[in-house]
């Protein structure tokens, strides 16, 4: 223990000093980039921690293709915000237009800008990364989904509702546009009902204001997606949920049991639904199927409808397709 206090008490000489700066400049002149970097370890370990020092650390990292760690030493130095703050924020903007994390990037400068601090000189140069930033995003996004694309008609093709569901999500996720093949998919029996409202989804928020076919489980339904209700917006839903409401106090588990199989249902046949007046059957049937799944005996039932029988098989094929693409 004696010896280690002791190391931790060694002064550099200022002579050692002084050469270890100069010979890690030169080392540095010299592109000798690991050499330079061993001596400004040296010296930061004698906590010798100058502005110039870490620069040159972080010049020597970047060019040893070290940039994660640069960047963890660049977002530590953004904390301290100290004078020579945006010398270093241009150099983390770099590392990340680098490596390309255009998005950190863009965020990064949307920041700078708010914070309404950026000297006039650097200016220009964060607006021209942030603009070269967008393009090469946007460039990534097309190589990017012309690739999930051609994964997607394979998965279609090859009927794996799971892979149709990641792809799809995936290029929902990226705000990708979706290209002249994605439309057809709706009326393609090959891909899952699940698919297809994530498909439906996706042009909805892509405002795409072309009429589409859409196919699911025997019907066919026109529509235009930038016009659609958001699911979680549409009518039945809120109807249906408010004549299941009486069981909340009731049966608590029953109720979240309910909500979901509600909420399954007309996932699953969106944007497909059945009318309003036909909210009530729907709702028993949604009882009848949540008492059933839970065990729970129901006393003296009244017979079920041939609407609400139909209504109840459907309630458990979309409960049984839903969780078969989306875990939960």
């Amino acid at each position: 223990m004696q010896q280690h206090t002791e190391k931790e008490n060694v002064i550099l000489f200022p002579k050692w000093k002084d050469v270890l700066e100069e010979e890690s400049v030169q080392a540095l002149k010299d592109k000798r980039y690991e050499e330079a970097l061993s001596k400004l370890d040296k010296l930061l370990s004698y906590h010798i921690r100058s502005h110039e020092i870490i620069i040159g650390k972080l010049i020597c990292l970047m060019e040893l293709d070290r940039h994660t760690e640069a960047q963890e030493i660049c977002e530590e130095l953004l904390t301290e915000k100290d004078e020579h703050y945006y010398h270093y924020v241009h150099i983390y903007l770099t590392i990340l237009f680098q490596t390309n994390q255009y998005e950190l990037l863009m965020e990064q400068v949307d920041y700078e800008f708010e914070m309404g601090d950026v000297p006039s000189p650097l200016e220009e140069q964060f607006q021209q990364l942030y603009t070269m930033s967008s393009k090469m995003k946007a460039d990534l996004t097309v190589e990017r989904s012309s690739s999930q694309l051609n994964g997607l008609v394979q998965a279609i093709e090859e009927e794996d509702h799971q892979e149709q569901w990641r792809i799809v999500e995936s290029l929902r996720q990226m705000s990708a546009l979706p290209t002249k093949t994605i439309p057809p998919m709706l009326a393609n029996e090959k891909v899952h009902p699940v698919v297809k409202t994530v498909i439906m989804q996706w042009l909805a928020e892509s405002d795409y204001n072309q009429e589409v076919s859409i196919h699911k489980f025997g019907r066919e339904r026109i529509v235009t997606p930038s016009e659609l209700e958001k699911l979680n917006e549409i009518a039945i839903l809120h109807q249906a949920r408010s004549l299941l409401e009486e069981t909340e106090q009731k049966n608590p588990t029953l109720f979240d049991m309910l909500e979901k199989l509600l909420f399954r249902f007309l996932y699953v046949h969106y944007p497909i639904l059945p009318p309003s007046e036909e909210v009530f059957q729907l709702a028993e049937a949604i009882k009848h199927v949540g008492q059933e799944y839970l065990g729970i005996h129901m006393e003296e039932e009244s017979p079920q409808s041939e609407k609400m029988q139909q209504f109840s098989e459907e309630v458990m094929l979309c409960d049984s397709l839903y969780l078969s693409i989306i875990e939960e």
